[in-house]
C-alpha cells in the first residue's frame, strides 16, 4: 500500500498546542488541531488507496490520477476542520476526486483514442492473461466515454457504491446518475459489439 504524505505537514513542537500548516506555496495559513491532523493522516491511510483506484478509473494515465489525488489530498487537508465535521469526510473527498478529474477532462486539449495510435489493444487468447486483458480493455473503452456517465460506471461498478451515494458525491439527482449509468452501459455495449464485429 502506498504511503500518502501531504507537503503540509510539519513538525510539531507541543502536542498541546495549535500548530499552523502554511499551504502549498498560495501563502494561505490555515490552522490544524494536532488532533485534526492525526485523524487527517488515519483518513488518508484508510481510503487513500481507494482514492487512488477511483481516479485511475477515471483518468486516462495513472500519473495523471495519482497528480489528482494528491492535489485533493492537499485541498482537504487544508479545509479538514470543516470536511470532518460532515455527515460522511469520504463522501465530501469523493465528490472533489470527481470535480477534480472532470476538471482535468475538460482542460485536457484533445481526447485521446484507446492506444496511441487509435487502434485498440488485442485480446488475448483463453488462458489467465486473458481476464487482465479483458480488464485493461473495459477501462480503454470507459475512457471513451463522456466524463459523467464513465465517473458513474466507475463509482457504481468499481467502487460498488449505491446510485444515491454516487447522486451525493457528483452533485446531482439519483434520476440523473440512473440516466448516466444508462447511457455509459449503452455507449460500451456498441463499442464492444463494434470490436467483435470488427475481429470477424
Amino acid at each position: 500500500m502506498q504511503r500518502w504524505t501531504t507537503p503540509l505537514h510539519r513538525p510539531i513542537v507541543n502536542a498541546e498546542a495549535l500548530v499552523l500548516v502554511r499551504g502549498g506555496g498560495v501563502g494561505v495559513d490555515t490552522a490544524v488541531t494536532v488532533t485534526a491532523r492525526e485523524d487527517f493522516d488515519a483518513f488518508v491511510l484508510a481510503r487513500g488507496a481507494a482514492l487512488v483506484r477511483t481516479a485511475r478509473g477515471l483518468l486516462r494515465d495513472p500519473q495523471h490520477a495519482e497528480d489528482v489525488v494528491q492535489d485533493v489530498l492537499v485541498k482537504a487537508h487544508l479545509r479538514w476542520a470543516h470536511i470532518s465535521r460532515c455527515d460522511s469526510p469520504e463522501a465530501y473527498v469523493r465528490r472533489m476526486l470527481v470535480n477534480a478529474s472532470i476538471a482535468f477532462w475538460r482542460r485536457a486539449k484533445r481526447r485521446e483514442f484507446l492506444m496511441p495510435d487509435g487502434t485498440l489493444p488485442e485480446r488475448a487468447g483463453p488462458d489467465e492473461s486473458r481476464r487482465h486483458d479483458d480488464r485493461d480493455l473495459l477501462l480503454a473503452l470507459l475512457r471513451r466515454l463522456p466524463a459523467k456517465q464513465r465517473a458513474v460506471l466507475v463509482l457504481r461498478h468499481y467502487e460498488d457504491l449505491p446510485d444515491a451515494e454516487i447522486a451525493e458525491i457528483m452533485g446531482t439527482s439519483v434520476v440523473t446518475v440512473r440516466s448516466n449509468a444508462h447511457r455509459g452501459l449503452a455507449r460500451l455495449r456498441r463499442l464492444m459489439q463494434d470490436i467483435e464485429e470488427g475481429g470477424r
